[in-house]
């Protein structure tokens, strides 16, 4: 049972880890050979590039060699008009493990072991090619109902054998579980590792970019990130980044770990949602994620506690008790009672799932509310909650206004009664 939550810890802790994938001030560096100059598309602008490499006018970058052949020359050329068109036979790309995977297209049986590349395939509209995946995801039989009936290969350490006998061209899942698979499969499967968990907007961009390309869906992937991942973030952004530090609450965030289990700064995703929240993390010098001092917690003094929950809540809670019992909990803390948050009644809680994969702006929204609340009185995360459905979650028939525990007070009389 240690070995089991040790692996869940750690497991945990990476999901918090930012991506370090951003090459320039504007945005990410799309990880596909093809990318000759190295932007965030794969375009005419590259088959220039590329000829001026050739010619001996640019020196070479780290993507130009688009066909991974070790030089760069004219059969580039011919790779990179083959992507932009969509019709290429093999794709070469950097995962999010760092490591090089190409993959022969087009793709047409995938085991996918995560439930947010799960999340990413159904949005894409890719289902049908998905012939097995991992216990985790069938479990969250509310959240995605076609998990009922696909096969699974197991949980975690995946299975090789489990996974072979599928026969998949492409293994999609998160890191820590791809790694585990990278030389224990077939050369003709490929293993792709996609986290889908890191929280800024550059680095999950580029994932949902690049699985856009990998299964020319790239037109799914701009619709999403464009009108939902960047219209509320860079909203959100533009009505914070100008508030000076005097302006801005403290804030506490507790995981769902247990009391003081805390989440530091050095690229936790709490730190990122904070920041683009418009508030000041009270532990933002501390390491990631670190059991807290209640001392520490007192002394800091801070303006908001938020609390993060992930067992029975979300969309199979039918009620908010369990989120209620934890915020009373929170605020019948006796080292606490001289709290400014828990004088103030701001103690929220949030389910932990709603920080991840694709609904994470909807988290965002959330902490800018409770962080700002006047200058965010239009966002309505709940209406977001719903649109993220009905847009991005085919086959997920789902009322957030009267189903499910996501936040805690609920904005909404309409929702679920404590």
């Amino acid at each position: 049972m240690k070995e089991i939550i040790d692996i869940m810890m750690v497991a945990f802790c990476l999901l918090f880890v930012i991506s370090a994938v951003s090459a320039n001030e504007t945005g990410f560096t799309l990880g596909i050979y093809g990318n000759a100059n190295m932007d965030q598309t794969i375009d005419e602008s590259d088959i220039v590039y590329a000829e001026e490499i050739i010619s001996g006018t640019r020196e070479s970058t780290d993507l130009a060699d688009a066909n991974y052949d070790g030089s760069v020359n004219e059969l580039d050329l011919d790779q990179i008009k083959k992507i932009i068109a969509g019709t290429e036979e093999n794709l070469t790309i950097v995962d999010s493990y760092k490591r090089v995977a190409t993959i022969n297209k087009p793709v047409r049986r995938i085991v996918s072991i995560s439930i947010y590349n799960n999340e990413a395939l159904r949005m894409f509209g890719e289902l049908d090619k998905v012939v097995a995946i991992e216990d985790s995801t069938k479990k969250k039989d509310v959240f995605f109902p076609q998990g009922a009936e696909m096969p699974s290969i197991g949980g975690y350490p995946p299975n090789p054998e489990a996974i072979f006998k599928y026969q998949p061209d492409l293994l999609l899942g998160a890191t820590s579980w791809t790694k585990e698979l990278y030389d224990k499969l077939p050369g003709n499967t490929s293993v792709v590792g996609l986290d889908f968990t890191s929280k800024t907007p550059y680095s999950f961009s580029e994932e949902t970019t690049k699985l856009g390309y990998i299964l020319n869906r790239r037109d799914v992937a701009e619709d999403y990130l464009d009108s939902f991942l960047y219209k509320y973030i860079n909203a959100i952004k533009a009505k914070t980044e100008g508030l000076a530090d005097a302006e801005k609450p403290s804030v506490y965030v507790e995981s769902s770990f247990g009391n003081y289990k805390a989440y530091g700064g050095n690229g936790s995703g709490a730190q990122t949602y904070i920041e683009m929240a418009g508030g000041i993390n009270i532990f933002q010098d501390s390491p990631l994620y670190f059991e807290a001092d209640p001392e520490a917690v007192v002394t800091s003094n801070p303006d908001i506690i938020i609390k993060q929950l992930r067992d029975d809540v979300g969309y199979p809670a039918n009620d908010f008790s369990i989120m209620n019992k934890a915020r009373e909990e929170i605020l019948n803390r006796p080292e606490l009672v001289d709290v400014k948050a828990v004088k103030e009644g701001r103690v929220y809680i949030i389910d932990e799932g709603l920080s991840y994969g694709f609904s994470y702006p909807i988290a965002v929204a959330y902490m800018a509310k409770w962080l700002n609340p006047e200058l965010f009185e239009d966002l309505d995360p709940q209406a977001m909650h719903q649109e993220f459905i009905d847009r991005y979650c085919p086959g997920l028939n789902f009322d957030v206004y009267r189903n499910g525990t996501f936040a805690y007070p609920p904005l909404s009389e309409n929702s679920t009664a404590a």
